[in-house]
């Protein structure tokens, strides 16, 4: 079986890489996996990823104590920077399963995934 760079990632497995493609968080979305969002609130307004969780980069890393040890984590922003910087806040935290999603929300969209707006 050929794997291409849009594999599917498994959870799971407890093997996460540090960034996953959009299709891939998707999947890792479906398997039930956390998607925490890092941009800011007005961006969040705009559109999100229905169901994520909401905290804002700049105050993660004072708000760790509210993400589960114990689930595996997808960071999300608008372009993939802002993710990058919170899943390397997470595993300095002590987080093991963390990942960013390459692209954020603007791939996302783009893709065609489901978007929810408004808190």
């Amino acid at each position: 079986m050929n794997q291409s760079p849009s594999a599917v990632v498994d959870a799971a497995a407890g093997d996460l890489p540090l960034e996953v493609s959009v299709a891939q968080a998707a999947d890792l979305r479906e398997q039930g996996v956390l998607m925490l969002d890092v941009r800011e609130p007005e961006e969040w307004r705009e559109a999100h990823i229905p169901g994520a969780t909401l905290i804002p980069l700049g105050q993660l890393a004072g708000r760790v104590d509210e993400l589960p040890k114990d689930q595996s984590i997808v960071v999300v922003c608008r372009s993939g920077n802002r993710s990058a910087v919170g899943r390397d806040i997470l595993l300095e935290a002590g987080f093991e399963q963390v990942t960013s999603m390459a692209g954020g929300m603007n791939d996302w969209k783009a893709a065609g995934y489901e978007t929810a707006s408004g808190d």
